[in-house]
């Protein structure tokens, strides 16, 4: 998937047991290691310099230092696109950090051997040891087989969708339920809170440790006829749900229209030749999967819309297998990329600027409430029926009522 800019970050900071390349700071400043870090910058990063350089130090960190490492990516492109482009031109940014590295004692060498490989040689003179790793970057367009192939050990490392990833930890595959996270703000909260070692039972499933949750952006619902611009007026429409996600379904066939079964590699074809009215999506995928042509009309005019009202945040996660790595990394991976979700938010506002403003049409205000009220009672029923993990949806309530405590749920008991 089009990971963005973070996504090359979290991939080298696992390869290189929590060595933080650090691409950026959060708040979108100069990228550390271009012409020197200056202190300020570093200061942020001080805590989780002195926990990577505890960890570095440790000889019990080198003696599981994997010689080869597998990650895979799934991207819808391959190896196209601006978001992968991102990514891969970050990834190649880490030889000039190794003044980094060296500052916490480590003698770091980055090689790009090939477009997708890596070499990387470390040694410590604290811990005297030395340690070289060859890490292959494996892209795939089709997100089932990227998952199959991490499941069977194939992949040491994978990034995928949350949604396709809710199979390995229910807990954070429910961060992206209905309208349980109403905005960019309350899913930096929810990361940030996730990301602390209070939280990192609940990052681990058997051997599987998610090390990183990413913004993806809203969701929003696109619909092929801009007439469509109600609840009441869905009614009896096709839908286009995951088929992997039975909630969608769920959601679908409350509101009375026909839910029709989809994947990333159908969804596009069934929306632009009109086998579905209604689909929903982040901005990211408008332009690669050409949903335009869903919202044209013979004579070019547009006929459908992105409804500018967010109903799901859409996350993605990198994940490992826990045996494949030094005991700490998956935490301190967390800590790091929690730090950097201002640099996945310019992205994707940048994605979603880029779209011409015909193809947006806005929810008259006096809709939402009845909206919202609709997700409320659909997530609910969902967490009730085991859809939704009940844990996360009392958690991401409690955020929702930090940011606006006289919102009238805050008194319910429901969640």
């Amino acid at each position: 998937m089009n990971k963005n800019r973070i996504l090359s970050t979290l991939l080298s900071a696992t390869m290189l047991l929590s060595m933080p390349s650090f691409a950026a700071t959060p708040d979108g400043s100069k990228p550390l290691g271009a012409a020197g870090p200056d202190v300020n910058e570093l200061e942020k990063y001080s805590e989780i310099f002195a926990h990577a350089k505890k960890l570095m130090d440790n000889p019990k960190t080198w003696d599981k230092i994997p010689p080869k490492i597998a990650l895979c990516v799934f991207s819808p492109e391959g190896a196209h696109g601006k978001g992968f482009d991102f990514a891969m031109s970050y990834l190649k940014e880490l030889p000039k950090y190794t003044r980094i590295a060296k500052n916490m004692g480590v003698d770091l060498k980055v090689t790009m051997t090939s477009p997708m490989d890596m070499h990387v040689d470390l040694a410590s003179s604290v811990a005297k040891r030395k340690a070289s790793t060859d890490v292959k970057f494996r892209i795939y367009t089709n997100e089932k087989i990227a998952s199959e192939d991490f499941k069977a050990g194939q992949c040491d490392g994978v990034a995928m969708s949350n949604l396709r990833a809710k199979e390995y930890n229910s807990f954070i595959g429910s961060l992206d339920a209905i309208g349980a996270v109403p905005s960019y703000k309350h899913l930096t909260e929810a990361i940030q809170l996730l990301s602390k070692p209070a939280a990192g039972n609940y990052m681990v499933n058997k051997d599987y440790e998610i090390v990183a949750i990413i913004p993806m952006g809203a969701a929003y619902i696109m619909v092929n006829d801009r007439k469509i611009n109600s609840l009441a007026k869905a009614a009896g429409k096709k839908v286009a749900v995951l088929d992997y996600d039975k909630s969608q379904a769920k959601m679908v066939q409350q509101i009375g229209a026909q839910p029709v079964s989809v994947d990333l590699t159908t969804i596009s074809g069934k929306f632009n030749n009109s086998q579905v009215d209604i689909m929903a999506g982040p901005a990211l995928i408008f332009k690669p999967f050409e949903l335009y042509k869903g919202m044209t009309a013979p004579d070019g005019s547009v006929k459908g819309a992105i409804i500018r009202f967010p109903v799901v945040q859409i996350t993605g996660v990198m994940m490992m297998h826990r045996g494949k790595f030094p005991e700490g990394v998956g935490q301190l991976v967390r800590e790091f990329s929690a730090m950097q979700t201002g640099m996945a938010y310019q992205f994707i506002d940048e994605t979603e600027q880029s779209i011409d403003a015909k193809y947006w049409m806005d929810v008259p205000a006096a809709d939402k409430p009845g909206y919202v009220k609709l997700m409320r009672e659909s997530r609910i029923a969902m967490a009730k029926e085991g859809f939704y993990d009940k844990r996360m949806m009392t958690f991401l309530k409690k955020i929702r009522c930090q940011f606006d405590p006289s919102n009238y749920e805050c008194s319910m008991t429901e969640e």
